[in-house]
């Protein structure tokens, strides 16, 4: 956790990216690179979709999610990736459940984050 979650992009250049927004979004974020997860979903379009960035993460600072959709935009357009959608899924820890027990009930570890 968090999850970063693409879109109608294609799987060699989100293979050739993700090194570096692991690395960036972890700087952004202060948290550490392996509980970073990257996936690419596949999507059967009905309509005319957008590529799109789906980022499951914890309330940050209104900057953090700035920079971090920023990075990401910048990153996808620089392997010709044009107008993609960026937007975050807020989580709650009350809401989020690893063993059956809600995050904010489990002692705090960096891979809660």
């Amino acid at each position: 956790m968090p999850f970063l979650r693409f879109k109608g992009f294609d799987k060699s250049i989100i293979e050739q990216v993700s090194p570096a927004i692991i690395e960036k979004f972890s700087n952004i974020v202060d948290i550490p690179r392996e509980i970073v997860k990257i996936e690419l979903l596949h999507v059967d379009q009905i309509t005319n979709s957008p590529l799109s960035v789906e980022i499951y993460m914890f309330q940050r600072e209104q900057e953090i999610h700035d920079a971090v959709a920023s990075m990401i935009y910048a990153k996808v357009s620089d392997y010709g990736c044009q107008h993609p959608h960026i937007f975050f899924v807020i989580l709650s820890p009350s809401l989020y459940y690893k063993e059956g027990k809600p995050l904010n009930a489990l002692p705090k570890t960096s891979a809660s984050m």
